[in-house]
């Protein structure tokens, strides 16, 4: 596990699941979400995976899709990963609880440690995480409690492990997000900037912030690719998504901006980080 200061770490592997023909049924496990367009959702899939492979030079691992699991491509939500640990999480809907499954493979696949979640009465979503490199912000909302995130402080004792209250449908991610080693990114709504108000005042780092327009443009992933020479990315929302906060991300110089669209996928509750598990270290075999 890396240790607290060290920053966000390289990272080597992604992790992805295909999109069943029952996500586009509108089924959502049984959330009742509106029907989508199955070929665009499944085209947003595949150039996000290309993305991640190509642009960004990770090995991409792609679970195949399982029609009993329509939101088995959110399998943002069904672990926390740091260093070499996994903690497998126990999603807020029961629906979703065999998501985890696959994911616990994989990455017991890949040598990760694995972590389980055997209370109960806690819920967490993965998507409800933030780490920024130095600590860890867990979003007390609709789907994670303050059980789940005393869960993540168990697992991850190298790092400050703070709660912050999440108001509305989101998840602490589709609020805010990093946009750089030390800057936090926020859309600007109530619940994105009160969130960030409250996570200013736990924590002893100083962070610059940037504002967007647009929530769901701050649900983004700062990544360094493997090779030491390469240089950070941001990966974010565009390719005709959130037009009104481009300007805005063109702010954050320090880093590569490779945009990827998700306008079909965000139908059914699908944020950007939602999407895809990133492993920051190099795996023991």
């Amino acid at each position: 596990m890396g240790t607290p200061g060290e920053g966000l770490g390289r990272c080597s592997h992604a992790l992805i699941r295909g999109v069943p023909e029952s996500l586009a049924s509108g089924e959502g496990a049984g959330a009742g979400l509106p029907a989508l367009d199955l070929a665009k959702a499944q085209r947003e899939h595949g150039v996000l995976g290309g993305k991640l492979r190509q642009r960004l030079g990770l090995q991409l691992l792609e679970l195949p899709p399982e029609e009993s699991l329509p939101l088995g491509p959110l399998l943002g939500d069904t672990a926390v990963i740091q260093g070499d640990t996994a903690l497998i999480t126990r999603p807020w809907s029961p629906a979703r609880r065999p998501e985890v499954d696959g994911v616990r493979k994989a990455l017991q696949d890949l040598g990760l440690r694995i972590v389980e979640v055997g209370d109960e009465n806690a819920t967490l979503d993965g998507t409800d995480v933030l780490f920024t490199g130095r600590e860890f912000f867990v979003g007390l909302s609709k789907w994670t409690n303050h059980r789940g995130a005393e869960i993540v402080a168990d697992t991850f004792r190298d790092f400050a492990v703070s709660t912050v209250r999440v108001s509305g449908p989101s998840h602490l991610r589709g609020l805010c997000g990093m946009g750089g080693p030390r800057t936090v990114v926020a859309g600007s709504s109530d619940a994105a900037q009160k969130a960030v108000r409250a996570m200013a005042t736990l924590t002893d780092h100083p962070y610059a912030s940037l504002t967007l327009p647009d929530d769901a443009a701050a649900d983004c992933l700062f990544l360094r690719p493997g090779l030491p020479s390469a240089p950070p990315f941001l990966l974010h929302r565009g390719g005709g998504d959130l037009p009104n906060s481009q300007e805005a991300l063109q702010k954050l110089s320090d880093v590569t901006l490779v945009p990827v669209s998700c306008s079909e996928l965000e139908k059914a509750g699908a944020g950007l980080s939602s999407l895809c598990l990133v492993l920051s270290t190099r795996p023991h075999s």
